[in-house]
């Protein structure tokens, strides 16, 4: 847990996966067991439950809750517990804000509106109309290779004017549009790329939400420290030494390799739900590489 209002959700989060069963089900105590590992092992002070990689499209409303609530049980007492609330329907995002915030999470990710295409006018609508849903702080997640629309810096400026927004989960990839909102709020901006994580660093950025952090925990925090001591070379260094672990986790895509690599390190993760399929062994076989090159014991 974090009371540092320029880092308002800590420094190392990582957007959790959700572990299923081989049937498919949900599998509860592998997400206690997974989030306690995170937070004991992988030096992270934050998780993010449901966005992308926890699956969300895929995962009913009841299941949410019901991951979010053991989640929060195994580790909301030492750790800020994100709920990822945004859909592409404001009201139905308002609903799971309301629930989310009944349920203890400490906080909300928004992502922008997807496939419907909003204009910036009803991004700024869609996301005033959530942060007045609750009390509760929230992360805007920008991801136009995902959402289509980016948010234009016109846009967050005028959504930094609410109170509850407080940051943001970067993964537009404009580093030029990132410094100027810097410049012109108080936003504190995480990583949501993690190919760009030391970049966004240089920049201003506070902290991750990783997708790697799921096995490079310590390192991630390694990074943030010395970009903040201002020793750029040993930043430089350690992001090197990271680029194959982050090329291997995004080889297909960021939800079947980082499950891959949790089974390979005998942690929940179980099977994805479609339309995504699990890693095959070939797919594997060259996951183990990458992250052996990324200095990951399997």
């Amino acid at each position: 847990m974090t009371s540092d209002p320029a880092r308002p959700f800590g420094r190392v989060l990582t957007a959790m996966v959700t572990p299923f069963a081989e049937d498919g089900s949900i599998d509860l105590a592998g997400a206690q067991e997974l989030a306690a590992h995170l937070v004991d092992r992988q030096a992270h002070d934050g998780l993010v439950v449901f966005g992308t990689t926890g699956e969300s499209p895929t995962v009913s409303d009841g299941e949410q809750h019901a991951v979010l609530e053991v989640v929060l049980d195994a580790v909301g007492d030492r750790a800020t517990v994100i709920a990822g609330v945004g859909t592409n329907d404001t009201a139905h995002s308002i609903e799971k804000a309301r629930t989310a915030a009944r349920l203890g999470a400490h906080g909300l990710l928004v992502v922008t509106p997807y496939y419907n295409k909003p204009p910036q006018a009803g991004l700024l609508r869609h996301f005033t109309a959530v942060a007045d849903a609750t009390d509760l702080p929230v992360m805007l997640y920008d991801i136009p290779p995902r959402s289509v629309v980016p948010i234009e810096v016109e846009t967050l400026v005028r959504a930094a004017e609410h109170p509850n927004i407080v940051a943001v989960k970067d993964a537009k990839g404009d580093l030029g549009a990132v410094m100027w909102t810097m410049a012109r709020t108080d936003l504190a901006y995480y990583s949501g790329e993690d190919m760009l994580n030391l970049p966004l660093l240089a920049i201003g950025a506070v902290g991750v939400v990783s997708v790697v952090g799921h096995v490079v925990g310590p390192r991630l925090a390694e990074l943030i420290a010395a970009v903040e001591s201002g020793d750029l070379g040993r930043a430089r260094t350690v992001n090197e030494s990271l680029l194959p672990v982050y090329t291997g986790i995004f080889r297909t895509q960021g939800t079947i390799m980082v499950k891959a690599a949790l089974r390979e390190q005998g942690l929940p993760a179980g099977p994805v739900r479609p339309p995504l399929v699990d890693a095959t062994p070939e797919q594997v076989e060259q996951l183990r590489a990458d992250l052996t090159a990324g200095g990951v014991a399997l």
